[in-house]
């Protein structure tokens, strides 16, 4: 297999007012896909990579970025594009910078479902990697208190970045997705050596971790990458899956921040072709959840 430079990941980590800050887009409560139990997934703005199936593009970049939704305009005149000043709501602001304590606050509205339930605390993005120094500082403050952490990563970061945030889990939701090193950074910028070997370490580390094989047409959909990526787990002594099959739920997304779907009409993987891919792992000896 052919080496590679790794893709540069940035930290958009920052300070307002002497306190440390992490750069967030959305904090969806209820969650019952991102980890055991009730969970709220905290989404974190910027990604290096490129998906061409990216269900959430307002996630990619770290920049703050205002949108412009139509169906809410009053188009008044003069229109100052502002989201703070828009009488409508038609301008909204997507993304916001959050301290430490601020988000501790956000999250513990939930604790109730969270002990009623086994949930927690997810983090996802984005790639919470590329703000790993606040992440970590913020589990830490809620494996204090007693809450379940999780998060969710492609895993495409130094290890003494990866390594100190997935300490502090109890589960880490771990993407798989283009198997092949070459393809996968010629796709989706992705520096898949890197992913692999981190992979290896939280597993020999005792990390629970939970791989996520994205089923996507044209990419990922097929017996080459997925029988790829079963051997790969077994080796590494994981016994748990989740499929991920691709959906067109993101591409209205695309259209409100102006960007094309490179996705625009391929279909869904048909229940036939998810349960193929289920029963091969099952007979591979994995535990399976479509979905997860």
């Amino acid at each position: 297999m052919t080496s590679f430079a790794a893709p540069r990941i940035s930290c958009e980590e920052g300070t307002s007012g002497g306190e440390e800050v992490a750069r967030i887009f959305n904090i969806q409560r209820y969650s019952l896909n991102d980890g055991q139990g009730i969970r709220t997934v905290v989404f974190f703005k910027g990604c290096p990579h490129a998906c061409p199936w990216c269900a959430n593009p307002e996630s990619i970049s770290p920049r703050i970025e205002t949108v412009r939704r139509e169906s809410r305009c009053l188009h008044c005149a003069p229109c100052l594009r502002d989201a703070d000043e828009c009488p409508s709501g038609a301008f909204e602001r997507i993304g916001r910078d959050i301290t430490l304590d601020e988000l501790e606050r956000e999250v513990l509205k939930d604790d109730v479902f969270f002990r009623a339930s086994g949930g927690g605390v997810t983090l996802s993005g984005g790639e919470v990697l590329m703000q790993a120094s606040f992440a970590t500082r913020f589990l830490r403050r809620l494996r204090r208190l007693g809450v379940p952490c999780a998060i969710e990563t492609a895993g495409d970061a130094p290890a003494d970045r990866l390594l100190p945030l997935a300490r502090e889990c109890d589960e880490v939701l771990y993407d798989l997705k283009i198997m092949d090193p070459q393809r996968a950074r010629e796709v989706v910028k992705m520096n898949q050596r890197r992913v692999l070997d981190n992979l290896r370490l939280l597993a020999s580390e005792g990390i629970p971790v939970i791989p996520r094989l994205p089923l996507i047409p044209g990419y990922t959909l097929n017996d080459e990458n997925i029988q790829y990526a079963l051997t790969l787990l077994l080796s590494f002594g994981i016994r748990r899956v989740h499929l991920l099959p691709f959906h067109q739920y993101g591409e209205p997304k695309y259209r409100l921040l102006g960007q094309p779907w490179a996705m625009d009409g391929i279909p869904a993987p048909s229940a036939r072709e998810v349960a193929y891919f289920r029963k091969m792992a099952e007979r591979a000896g994995f535990e399976v959840i479509v979905g997860g």
